[in-house]
């Protein structure tokens, strides 16, 4: 009972962000059992592009968002072996933000361990048989943030995650590249979460990397 109630209150945690979106904000979706079905894994950025990813990929691919915030790659090695059922054409994932809070002072998951753990996500994910996208982690603002994060940590954790991913997934989608030079219009002021055509950017450059992948 104990852990229940510590993993609901870090589940709590991971959707109390300011300007956040709930992973399931978009709902569930409808299958047409004709078109492959791409699953997304994310924190509440992945929250935020799933609805106009579903919207991009209309009549090409069913899309779904897994239950609940991803977090921190802790979270992620923790859920290993649960994902949704069924069969799974393409996952697009990302771990990051949460890993690079500083509410304690040092990072929530260290960069050595943040390697070793997405090694272990997409050793577990690559049995599904899916095609895998490993998705950047998107900039961080310069500011006063609630919960702090250091803007030098989004390019050094993405760096990080190249290394450990290298021959582990079939594309990557560099949401940190093409965010970069349109923060100031599309972020949300000293907040890392994002505006609506923010996400809608997002979406958009993410369906650009998943439709090469589609199989119908």
């Amino acid at each position: 009972m104990k852990f229940l109630i510590l993993t609901l209150i870090a589940l709590a945690a991971f959707a109390q962000e300011p300007g956040a979106v709930a992973a399931n904000a978009a709902g569930m979706a409808v299958d047409d059992p004709k078109l492959p079905r791409v699953l997304v894994i994310g924190d509440s950025i992945s929250g935020g592009y799933t609805a106009p990813l579903r919207k991009l990929l209309a009549g090409k691919a069913n899309v779904h968002h897994a239950d609940g915030n991803g977090g921190p790659t802790s979270n992620g090695v923790a859920h290993i072996g649960k994902l949704p059922p069924g069969k799974w054409d393409v996952i697009t994932f990302n771990f990051g933000l949460h890993d690079i809070k500083l509410d304690t002072g040092k990072h929530q998951v260290d960069i050595a361990d943040y390697e070793a753990n997405l090694k272990l996500i997409a050793d577990d994910l690559r049995k599904t048989g899916a095609k895998l996208v490993w998705v950047t982690t998107t900039p961080v603002p310069e500011g006063k943030l609630n919960p702090p994060r250091a803007v030098p940590d989004a390019p050094l954790y993405n760096e990080a995650a190249m290394r450990a991913l290298k021959g582990r997934v079939d594309a990557v989608c560099d949401f940190y590249v093409a965010m970069l030079p349109r923060t100031a219009e599309l972020q949300m002021r000293q907040n890392v979460h994002f505006k609506p055509a923010g996400y809608d950017f997002l979406a958009e450059q993410l369906a650009a990397t998943v439709q090469p992948l589609l199989k119908h």
